[in-house]
């Protein structure tokens, strides 16, 4: 939504704009009736006068031309004054008005921490930031494209304008304090420079980048890269898999869609669910009488996944585990347990 002041200033200007449009049919017609003048020379005529150039008269002029003209310059004089300070104001006020706003998303950022930094917002970077949102991650978008960030900044989106590439605009977007870092440039060589300059500052986050070819795999690997991802290959896989197991597919598509009220899976850390003090089973959770949500995975301390875990699984600390259900019970888990 716009800003009140900055629709204020629109309002005058456009008030302005009629009164020099109006002055000028007032000139246009007097000189046209009242001297005589020709439509071209009465068009002429006004102009010359209200912008006070000082040509001369196309023809002399009589006693009530005189007193026309000196009236049409008096208001001229006061409506274009009114019109150019209007003007001059607004530029000055929206000029202020982006610099507040700018120093008050960057006091934003500067106080947020465990975030994710999404490098570039093109159609990688917005399909990331959609699906974050749904998950109500906050997050920080760098883009260097100052169109992009003015046409989605309504939207209560964190920006940062600058190159990803520049450590001074990594350092804005909050790296040393950010959990994950996620690469979605164009360019396989900006990634590899992005993915390479932020595991020099923040060695502990986990980094994900994009990948155009397969041969930059194993070099963003290498320059600290957690998780390489080959949108190429993933699609390509998808629609390979969408003629051998159509139904399977569109199952796992349907979990995949994320929105306000259509969350069906989600992932919690055991530290989240219970005082880990004690350490429980899965079955004395008892996820399923109290939120409706299944157990469908668990991933334990070392990183190793068991799908489809037993009852008896030790939901040891810093494990976590994968829930099932509808949106309403995701959301009911959420809200028992605090997750946010």
């Amino acid at each position: 939504m716009a800003n009140p002041l900055i629709k204020l200033f629109r309002s005058k200007i456009y008030t302005a704009l009629i009164m020099l449009i109006v002055i000028m049919f007032i000139g246009i017609l007097g000189y046209r009736f009242i001297s005589g003048y020709s439509w071209v020379n009465a068009v002429y005529m006004t102009v010359i006068t209200i912008t006070t150039v000082g040509f001369a008269e196309v023809n002399p002029l009589d006693t009530p031309s005189k007193i026309f003209t000196i009236f049409l310059i008096l208001a001229s004089v006061i409506i274009v004054g009114y019109a150019i300070s209007i003007i001059t104001e607004y530029i000055l006020s929206r000029n202020n008005f982006e610099d507040i706003k700018k120093r008050k998303m960057q006091k934003t950022i500067d106080n947020m921490s465990n975030h994710i930094i999404i490098c570039g917002f093109g159609r990688n970077g917005k399909q990331a930031a959609k699906k974050l949102l749904a998950y109500k991650k906050p997050f920080v978008i760098i883009e260097r494209d100052k169109e992009i960030i003015e046409r989605f900044q309504e939207d209560d989106i964190l920006f940062v304008h600058g190159n990803a590439n520049e450590d001074e605009i990594l350092l804005q977007a909050g790296i040393e304090k950010a959990d994950t870092l996620i690469s979605a440039l164009p360019s396989d060589a900006d990634n590899l420079f992005v993915v390479l300059s932020a595991r020099q500052i923040n060695k502990k986050m986990s980094i994900i980048s994009r990948a155009s070819q397969e041969t930059s795999y194993n070099k963003l690997k290498l320059a600290g890269a957690n998780n390489v991802i080959l949108p190429d290959r993933i699609g390509g896989d998808h629609m390979a898999s969408l003629v051998v197991i159509p139904d399977l597919v569109e199952f796992i598509d349907n979990l995949g869609i994320v929105g306000e009220r259509n969350i069906n899976i989600e992932e919690v850390k055991v530290e989240q669910l219970y005082d880990v003090s004690v350490v429980k089973t899965i079955k004395e959770l008892d996820l399923r009488r109290k939120t409706g949500c299944s157990v469908i995975g668990f991933k334990d301390g070392k990183g190793e996944y068991i799908v489809n875990p037993e009852a008896d699984t030790k939901l040891i600390p810093g494990s976590k585990i994968i829930v099932l259900g509808r949106p309403e019970q995701i959301h009911k888990l959420n809200s028992k347990y605090n997750i946010v």
